[in-house]
């Protein structure tokens, strides 16, 4: 059955004040074109591949993937709190076919999801429950990660098994690109916050306040060039979206993280969400990339970017802002 993909940056500070009207303006329509896309898809099924910010996995177990059977918003950074509506029964069938691909994935009867799996939600469909979806978690953040091989791997398995469905399916990737937030890592963040992102110990709404305001403070600083953060990074970005346009994502197989990490930033990882999801549209023919927008967002601290794609003979072409 028919398969579409969508692919979107996220980040808090799209919900937070701080970044410019010009930009959100120019962002929001990218994302406005994407959501007219998906409306015109009209999809029954999401499958939606997005990253975690140590808000629902923790080093205490951490799987390079998880596919939610249940889930529910945490509602970080303004975004829906609440159950999203994942389909039981497909889940688990997602699940046994990716174990039966020969997939490890894990799952989850209780996920906990936040921006990175909300935000685009809300912004195509306008609520986070408007669609059936099954989030897989990818780790994209928490060292040591796996092989892009292995992500191009699970994306393939995703689409041969959805390729079975008699349903119109989206598959949503969520994240990247070049970035280098102030997310901790455990090689360096003092012991409060050790607990947290080890142990999973609830953050109060004090310390969610705390760590809002600091997220808009370094983007700020940021944008000002006033930071230690890694720098954006442009080419890099724009030579990965060509890999993502041309369909070469066996490209990535041999990508090396250490190398990413020091030449896009900790959180360029996220682009993991990127390759399962056009993995899964690839693993059924040959594809176009309809939506293209890219910007490098010093206010959102991230090189921000959207792709729309469906199979090659049935895509209009849409190419616009870059």
């Amino acid at each position: 059955m028919p398969l579409a993909v969508c692919c979107v940056s996220h980040s808090p500070l799209l919900e937070l004040p701080g970044p410019g009207p010009e930009l959100l303006d120019e962002v929001g329509g990218a994302l406005d074109r994407a959501r007219d896309f998906v409306r015109e898809f009209d999809p029954e099924l999401v499958v939606l591949f997005s990253p975690d910010h140590y808000n629902g996995f923790f080093y205490k177990l951490m799987p390079p993937f998880c596919l939610g059977t249940a889930a529910t918003g945490i509602g970080d950074y303004g975004t829906y709190a609440g159950p999203l509506d994942v389909p039981e029964h497909e889940a688990l069938g997602l699940a046994s076919a990716l174990l039966d691909a020969g997939i490890d994935i894990a799952t989850s009867a209780e996920m906990e999801v936040d921006h990175g799996t909300v935000q685009p939600l809300q912004r195509l469909f306008g609520d986070a429950t408007a669609r059936p979806v099954i989030p897989i978690f990818v780790n994209s953040v928490a060292t040591p990660l796996g092989p892009l091989r292995r992500v191009r791997a699970l994306g393939t398995a995703v689409g041969r098994h959805l390729a079975t469905l008699e349903r119109r399916v989206l598959v949503i990737g969520s994240g990247g690109l070049s970035h280098d937030p102030p997310v901790p890592r455990r090689a360096t963040a003092p012991e409060p916050v050790l607990d947290r992102i080890v142990r999973g110990r609830p953050m109060t709404t004090e310390q969610r306040q705390a760590r809002q305001s600091a997220v808009i403070d370094a983007a700020r600083d940021f944008a000002a060039g006033d930071s230690a953060l890694q720098p954006l990074n442009p080419d890099w970005d724009r030579a990965f979206l060509d890999l993502v346009d041309t369909g070469a994502l066996a490209a990535v197989d041999d990508w090396d993280n250490d190398e990413i990490t020091r030449t896009a930033g900790n959180s360029a990882h996220e682009v993991r969400t990127w390759v399962a999801a056009f993995s899964a549209l690839a693993a059924q023919g040959s594809y176009r990339t309809d939506v293209r927008y890219y910007r490098p967002a010093p206010e959102l601290i991230a090189g921000f970017a959207v792709r729309t794609a469906r199979p090659a003979d049935e895509t209009n072409d849409d190419r616009s802002d870059e």
